[in-house]
């Protein structure tokens, strides 16, 4: 096995996956202190990195503490690719390939797991950074359907020069709500076939599922992403009191500045249980307003002082609310980090379903309808309630559209409301470049421009001649 350069590391067990706006500088360096042995930077997008130096300086930063760190980059050129990757190749220990992201945006740009199908691309793409870096090239991929098939990939991968293989246990049709459980037995079968280090992903709650995971599949070590933003503590085996990891998390910000959008995403999972009660809900709006350090800290302040009797047993905690909220008793107090746990895709499909449902017997005849009992299509509806919420205009600007036409002869367009000279803007352009006149109805104003110009000319000739 080709292990080297993954003993040099110190065979990292406990990793932070890439997470575009979330593994920033400040939350890796707070999960470093929770546990966590390996990081990721967000996915950085190669051709923007190779071309824009501000957005390099703004989306990768790091410091002495960041190590061991792996920088992920997804793209579809090779050439480009292996480019992005000098830029960081002394600042980190492997660059990564994405090749996992299923979003629409990662479809459109073709990237991510929508490069999986063609293989010839990657061969050449992890051929061609290898060459160009001194460091490893590892990627994070997704599985087929069939095992068989997702084993050859990785096979595929390893043979280019892979030298180290993320297996998210789902398939790119997995996402959103449609996201379920993520398929170990995919995950155990690459592993039995590759003989390079390898980390799983998908279904990780908590420090059990990580070792549950780790004896099931063999596996190397055990990538976290949604579990880790809700409990940033998760590899240390801990449920943090949320305002404590919180404010901790705010301490780094401040030293590591970071986009106020990635602080309020942050605390925003790491409080959504404590968002599921609706007597925080002028909390939630806090949150969701804050546009400074002092606005997230305040936040943590309110919630610390209404919680922090009933942590420490001064009160006790009535969960009536939480019961008819969430329809089931927490298992854990609601100040404390716990993982968030979404319905079933076929809970999902039939909760749609039913909506629809809803929606089509409601009013269906109105909502498809004008006034005159035409059939209309629902986008010409939407622009007729538009035009019925739009206040009335003034009379004097309603008279000023009669109806005429362009006073030009050959013109067929509409007469403009205020034209000066009686004609629709096209030919009222026309006669004032033509004329030297300005028409102050379509706001064209050729005439006083001109004399600019000729003042500015003639102030410049004379301090030329000064």
């Amino acid at each position: 096995m080709n292990y080297e350069w993954f003993e040099l590391l110190g065979r990292p067990k406990y990793v932070v996956a890439p997470m575009v706006d979330a593994s920033e500088l400040a939350w890796r360096l707070l999960c470093r202190r929770h546990g966590a042995s390996l990081c990721y930077t967000p996915m950085l997008h190669s051709t923007v990195f190779t071309k824009d130096p501000k957005y390099r300086k703004e989306n990768f930063t790091t410091c002495n503490e960041d190590r061991p760190l792996i920088v992920q980059f997804c793209g579809n050129n090779p050439e480009t690719m292996a480019a992005a990757a000098k830029y960081v190749e002394k600042d980190c220990d492997a660059i990564d390939i994405n090749l996992g992201c299923p979003q629409s945006i990662a479809k459109r740009g073709r990237y991510g797991s929508f490069l999986q199908d063609d293989w010839e691309l990657l061969r050449k793409m992890i051929t061609e950074m290898s060459q160009a870096v001194s460091v490893p090239i590892t990627c994070k991929v997704r599985i087929f359907e069939c095992i068989e098939k997702s084993v050859k990939y990785a096979l595929m991968l390893q043979e280019s020069g892979c030298k180290l293989l993320t297996v998210h246990g789902r398939t790119r049709e997995q996402k959103g709500p449609l996201t379920g459980i993520a398929r170990w037995q995919h995950i155990k079968a690459i592993r039995e076939a590759v003989s390079i280090p390898m980390f799983a992903n998908g279904n990780i709650q908590c420090l059990e599922d990580v070792h549950r995971c780790l004896d099931y599949t063999k596996v190397d070590g055990v990538m976290s992403a949604e579990g880790n933003l809700t409990n940033p503590a998760i590899f240390e085996g801990i449920n943090a009191v949320t305002w404590e990891v919180a404010l901790e998390y705010l301490g780094l910000v401040k030293k590591y500045p970071c986009p106020s959008s990635y602080t309020r995403g942050h605390l925003f999972k790491i409080f959504h249980k404590i968002f599921t009660f609706e007597c925080n809900n002028d909390v939630r709006q806090l949150l969701a307003t804050a546009q400074c350090l002092d606005d997230f800290q305040q936040v943590c302040i309110k919630i610390r002082l209404k919680y922090l009797p009933y942590h420490q047993g001064e009160m006790t905690f009535d969960n009536n609310e939480g019961i008819t909220r969430i329809g089931c008793n927490l298992i854990l107090p609601p100040w404390l980090c716990q993982p968030y746990v979404r319905i079933s895709p076929e809970e999902h499909t039939q909760k749609m379903e039913n909506l629809c449902k809803i929606q089509d017997n409601h009013d269906t005849k109105r909502s498809l309808e004008d006034l005159d009992g035409n059939v209309i299509s629902r986008k010409k509806m939407k622009k007729m309630r538009r035009k019925e919420r739009r206040p009335l205009k003034p009379e004097a600007e309603q008279a000023s559209r009669t109806g005429e036409i362009c006073f030009s002869e050959t013109c067929p367009n509409p007469l403009g409301g205020k034209c000066e000279y009686r004609l629709c803007k096209k030919c009222c352009k026309n006669k004032c470049f033509e004329e030297n006149l300005d028409c102050k109805g379509h706001r064209i104003l050729v005439h006083t421009r001109r004399e600019m110009a000729k003042k500015f000319s003639l102030q410049k000739e004379v301090q030329c001649l000064s």
